[in-house]
């Protein structure tokens, strides 16, 4: 039988945080990050000539690359709820296929919001919806596993994997303005806020609630 699955919660940088090293042995832990200071997160593969650095420093924001794939991701404390989902090689939710853990997380998330009061919810379980914004702004685009209310994407998702583990990385708002994130990017660069499609939010208790949620069903 595989072990259980465990709640670890930390408080730092979203740089610290991705920083990361996942343990060895591997153990299956979903890790629930509350994030220190305001982070302006690009993708594995963005340049950061998309950012405007006098505005980020202006504002107090810090400009960390992830690991992992996708656009931009703005995560201001109080306004994110920031989990990674370990799942070690071969345990539950292990797969070959890439996708497929992403979509088995996104149902066990639809159901901790549900549980909490969030739904009704649905999981895009189809292949990467892309917008032409969404390789810049994490959120405008839909990917595997991904939840959504009424068609707007309520939990991001993105995915970092070696041989031995998947590290699946989640958030979702309590308060989202496109407006934020675009205030930070680089003229020329940046798309009108208007441009971008509705975001889901829910309550900070609401979204607050859900590690919990996920973990009674993880267990």
């Amino acid at each position: 039988m595989s072990p259980r699955f465990e709640l670890v919660e930390s408080t730092a940088t979203a740089a610290e945080f991705h920083a990361r090293d996942v343990p060895d042995p591997v153990r299956p832990e979903i890790w629930w990050h509350h994030v220190s200071a305001p982070a302006l997160v690009l993708g594995s593969t963005q340049s950061t000539d998309v950012v405007d650095a006098d505005a980020c420093a202006q504002a107090g924001v810090d400009v960390v690359r992830r690991r992992s794939g996708g656009g931009a991701v703005l995560l201001r404390p109080g306004d994110v709820t920031w989990i990674d989902v370990v799942v070690p090689a071969g345990g539950d939710g292990w797969a070959d296929d890439v996708h497929a853990p992403m979509v088995w997380l996104g149902g066990y998330l639809s159901a901790a919001f549900e549980a909490v009061g969030a739904g009704p919810v649905e999981v895009h379980d189809a292949k990467l919806v892309s917008t032409p914004w969404s390789r810049l702004v994490c959120f405008d685009g839909v990917g595997p596993g991904e939840v959504l209310v009424g068609g707007r994407k309520l939990v991001g998702m993105s995915q970092r994997r070696t041989r031995n583990w998947a590290r699946l990385q989640c958030c979702w708002y309590s308060r989202h303005d496109h407006q934020d994130l675009v205030g930070l990017l680089a003229d020329g660069v940046a798309p009108d806020a208007s441009e971008l499609g509705p975001v889901a939010t829910v309550p900070a208790e609401v979204a607050g609630a859900v590690p919990a949620a996920l973990l009674d069903r993880l267990r």
